[in-house]
Formats: C-alpha cells, structure tokens, sequence
C-alpha cells in the first residue's frame, strides 16, 4: 500500500510517503508540478506517480528515505519522459 501526504515547505512541499512498511521524505518544488505534474494534480498525486515508477524497478526498502523529486531522473533517465504520460 503507498501513501502520501504533502505539507507545505520553504521550497514547495515535503511530502512523506510510506510504501510496503517503508517511509521516505520527497521534496516537491514548483517547477516539478510545473514540469511534470498533470493539470490540477496534487503534489501527492504526482509523488505517488512517482513512487509507482520507482517500486515498478525496485523495492521500497531500496529507495532512498530522503530526496528530492527532481534527483529520479539522475538515476533513471528515462523517468522524465515517462512521467509526463
């Protein structure tokens, strides 16, 4: 099961995710929602787009506990053009 809450922060918004007993901390800037959020999602909503690509390639206890959105890309580069689908 994943889940996601967003609060804002002083560069957009924390959002802590908890998938398969695992918590992570993303941050969320507003050139991320701009960029690769869908017209009215929500921060969690993109965050959880996210986590699904990233729990399709490995498991949740191998993601990062604390990063931000934009570093995916960094280490799956085809994330960028899958997202935006």
């Amino acid at each position: 099961m994943l889940t996601v809450v967003a609060r804002p922060a002083a560069r957009g918004w924390e959002c802590v995710v908890d998938a398969d007993g695992s918590r992570h901390t993303v941050g969320v800037r507003p050139e991320d929602m701009d960029r690769w959020g869908r017209p009215s999602e929500t921060p969690e909503g993109l965050v959880a787009r996210a986590f699904e690509f990233l729990l399709r390639r490995e498991p949740a206890s191998q993601i990062l506990t604390f990063f931000d959105l934009a570093d995916i890309q960094r280490y799956f580069a085809e994330f960028d053009q899958e997202i935006r689908r």
